[in-house]
């Protein structure tokens, strides 16, 4: 007979990451094919019929990647229902960020008044968002996390190039978000594989600060404008075209399953025919995939989980079934991801209590970020009245000495 250790220490329990929280926004101001006529030579027809674009979202004045982050953030929490406070870590993929620093991250971090949660931004195109599934997976698998928010939110048309048809009728602005919860029950979030080749870099890209092209002021080198995104759309469609199948195909064989398991794959929207070429690819039906860039157009890093999120309302996830995830852009990088959906947790008699107290939450951020803005000003005007009351007494003094 064995006799139990108890200085042994315990056998560690499997930790899964489950998708238990998802919400998008979009801005209200749309701009249709018909209205891109007026400003860049193209037609309603042309772009639909090599895009499959009809519509897309255009960020308002007063509305910016954070700040649509930070509403389809809220809207994830509640479904979650998830306080603030919960919240371990912040992911926000991106590559139209607020600042260079702050991160993104951080800003939504303080307006949701998550004071407990570690928060980054991530930059890896239009394939950060799978990017940031799957570092905020890891993070829980390893014990150190319970709760990640993972945010794709982009403002995309404020870097085109408005004279560039090639790239300008395709983006679109948006965000969406989901909550991450450790569970010892299975499913989750079951594989990943992250790819990236950086000798294809040229064919999509913003230069920006520290660019090369800054040494350059004609832009003789390469012939790109600063801060403006250029695009070789054959090479990129035939780059996309190759790695869907392939990373989605690598993906299953991870998580064990095969492509008849599958009830959605959710692709980065960046083209109707890509997307039609990756169903041809893999030998299943079109309508597999969860598509609706025909209304937001490509909202790179954030447009996989406006689409998760429309396919959830649709009804097209059911507890159990798996779904992949597919991500390729700039960098150059690709990205896919198997889950197993469980959705969100039935209502409680305490989902009332948080709410309110979520509401709460992001109450006091305003009051603290108004009391913070209002002691700054007394702050500076009492500096002022010191500084004068300074330059007077040093006058006095002078007219002393005299």
């Amino acid at each position: 007979m064995v006799t139990p250790n108890n200085d042994m220490p315990p056998i560690p329990t499997t930790r899964y990451a489950h998708i238990v929280g998802w919400g998008m926004a979009v801005p209200e101001t749309i701009l249709t094919n018909d209205d891109l006529e007026a400003i860049v030579d193209t037609s309603d027809d042309w772009i639909r019929s090599r895009t499959g674009i009809k519509e897309r979202r255009i960020a308002g004045e007063t509305e910016s990647t954070a700040s649509l982050g930070l509403k389809a953030a809220r809207k994830a929490l509640q479904v979650a229902d998830i306080l603030p406070t919960d919240i371990d870590l912040i992911v926000v993929a991106t590559s139209t960020p607020e600042n260079i620093f702050p991160s993104t991250a951080s800003l939504i971090q303080n307006w949701l008044g998550a004071n407990r949660a570690g928060a980054f931004d991530l930059s890896a195109a239009c394939s950060g968002f799978v990017y940031g599934l799957d570092m905020a997976a890891q993070s829980i698998r390893s014990g150190s996390m319970q709760v990640a928010l993972v945010i794709g939110a982009e403002t995309m048309t404020r870097v085109m190039d408005w004279q560039d048809r090639g790239t300008c009728i395709l983006f679109g602005d948006g965000a969406g978000a989901v909550v991450l919860k450790a569970s010892n029950v299975e499913g989750g979030v079951l594989s990943a594989v992250l790819r990236s080749d950086g000798s294809g870099g040229e064919m999509l890209g913003i230069p920006t600060v520290g660019s090369e092209d800054l040494y350059h002021s004609d832009f003789s080198t390469h012939g790109h404008k600063m801060h403006k995104m250029h695009m070789n759309g054959g090479e990129v469609f035939k780059f996309a075209t190759r790695v869907i199948a392939e990373s989605i195909q690598q993906a299953l064989v991870k998580a064990n399953i095969g492509i008849e398991d599958l009830s959605l794959i959710v692709p980065h929207q960046a083209n109707l025919r890509i997307i039609q070429a990756a169903a041809r690819s893999l030998k299943v039906e079109p309508e597999l995939f969860a598509v609706n860039l025909e209304r937001y157009g490509n909202t790179s890093a954030a447009s996989i989980p406006i689409a998760l999120c429309e396919a959830i309302d649709q009804k097209r996830l059911n507890s159990g079934e798996y779904a992949a995830f597919i991500g390729f852009g700039g960098g150059l990088t690709w990205a896919s991801m198997i889950i197993q959906w469980t959705g969100a947790k039935t209502p409680d008699a305490r989902s009332g209590i948080n709410q309110q107290r979520r509401q709460f939450s992001y109450m006091l951020v305003r009051w603290r970020t108004q009391w913070k803005r209002l002691n700054q000003q007394v702050s500076n005007f009492l500096e002022q009245i010191t500084f004068r009351r300074s330059r007077i007494q040093r006058l006095r003094d002078k007219v002393d000495q005299l």
